[in-house]
């Protein structure tokens, strides 16, 4: 039986035959395309956690409610509601005044109702997160590293959004912006009840939206 004997290039000949090109391209563009696919797939569990942000402020509110018929942060029997016997004054009490006092982005320091606003719910196990406002990671970020906060709403809520609550988000890129609203709402960040823009002072008109930039999204609730 005789051997198939593989007919050797000419003399002189260095290059690439046709084939082994087309070989190549074939292989980078595959590359590319699971390059851009999970990219994409990347992009697409960074806005799912965003928009988990806007879905879960909401139902803590109304959780906490459920439980103690009063609202987070502005509770006012909040030590008698979620601090522990050993530790009776664990927490701050609110004034009782139907709304969450100070701004969605107060820092601690400032020890307005937004900010206990996260011990209040943490305390009464409703979401995860240090109860202890002197730890570093007392104030929840989102994904991206920004900010998140809550504060009533009303003729000064950030970026006009409407609605009793303002449950605002910060350093959210512009692309990530836009599939939040989309998402979430009517895809245009300058109306409806999630708007977004470069400060919480006026939204950003769509043909604005700079993909690149980074924005603060709020939403009204």
């Amino acid at each position: 039986m005789q051997t198939k004997q593989h007919k050797p290039r000419p003399a002189g000949q260095t290059g690439f035959t046709m084939v082994e090109i087309a070989i190549v391209l074939v292989v980078i563009g595959l590359l590319l395309g699971g390059i851009f696919k999970g990219q994409e797939l990347i992009n697409s569990a960074k806005v799912k956690n965003l928009a988990q942000d806007f879905r879960m402020t909401p139902m803590y509110i109304h959780a906490y409610q459920d439980k103690f018929r009063a609202l987070p942060g502005d509770d006012i029997r909040a030590q008698a509601h979620v601090c522990p016997a050993a530790t009776p004054a664990c927490t701050t009490d609110g004034n009782a005044d139907g709304s969450i006092g100070g701004a969605w982005d107060d820092d601690v320091a400032v020890g307005s109702e937004a900010v206990f606003f996260w011990q209040h719910i943490r305390l009464a196990n409703l979401a995860s997160g240090p109860t202890d406002t002197a730890s570093a990671n007392f104030l929840p970020l989102n994904s991206e590293g920004g900010r998140i906060g809550i504060q009533s709403g009303g003729a000064a809520a950030p970026l006009g959004v409407p609605g009793s609550y303002a449950i605002c988000s910060a350093g959210i890129s512009g692309k990530y912006a836009r599939q939040l609203d989309n998402t979430l709402d009517d895809g245009d960040p300058e109306t409806g009840t999630l708007r977004a823009g470069a400060t919480t002072a006026a939204a950003v008109t769509l043909a604005a939206l700079d993909d690149g930039a980074v924005y603060v999204v709020c939403s009204g609730v």
